[in-house]
């Protein structure tokens, strides 16, 4: 069994939740409250000295941090990963993204916004419109395809885009101006079995 430290606010942490649940890993969730400074304590850094979650620790004592570092061990061999070299290449090249050009804006903006309850004037209106771009470079790879790696099935790729892009609204995006993204919101939450965030009603998932 592994046990996963996370804070269910978190997207990152619910790729990993997410991840072991379809893949049925056993597992114990752990949860840590990032509001209240959980991941600073002695005990917490004792485990990972990186003071962030998600994190997950094996029997042996193993600890692995980062998300998408996690995920891609927990899904090594499975359908989430695609067999060919190129698409599993693929597949890294979105989540790679996901860290650098999305997380960083839509995570960003739907942290200050919902949960330190900035008005719109205090945060950085450079990251509504970073954010924005993200969710139209989606857009523009959904455009045809049902799957963010452009593959005949769910991927890792699409389990770490989902997370915040399924929390944006939070953050003041509107999804819904987005359709193929809006659409694939959908297809996500029903292959996972997760409850619909956004009603659908004029998009084919």
């Amino acid at each position: 069994m592994i046990r996963i430290y996370g804070d269910s606010i978190s997207g990152n942490c619910l790729k990993v939740k997410w991840v072991a649940e379809r893949l049925g890993i056993d597992h114990e969730w752990v949860e840590i409250d990032i509001m209240k400074g959980e991941t600073r304590t002695d005990t917490f850094l004792a485990i990972n000295p990186f003071g962030q979650v998600p994190v997950i620790e094996f029997d042996n004592g193993r600890v692995l941090a980062q998300s998408n570092a996690i995920i891609s061990y927990l899904a090594d061999g499975s359908e989430l990963v695609p067999e060919d070299a190129f698409e599993r290449a693929k597949v890294l090249e979105w989540m790679f993204w996901e860290q650098y050009s999305h997380e960083t804006a839509i995570a960003v903006r739907r942290f200050q916004k919902h949960y330190e309850k900035r008005s719109d004037e205090e945060i950085d209106p450079h990251l509504m419109a970073k954010g924005r771009r993200a969710l139209g470079r989606m857009e523009l790879a959904l455009l045809g395809n049902d799957w963010i790696a452009g593959g005949e099935s769910m991927t890792l790729a699409d389990i770490s885009l989902l997370a915040y892009t399924r929390l944006a609204h939070e953050g003041g995006f509107d999804v819904s101006e987005f359709p193929a993204v809006h659409g694939w919101i959908a297809r996500c939450e029903r292959e996972l079995g997760l409850p619909h965030l956004h009603e659908v009603t004029d998009v084919q998932v």
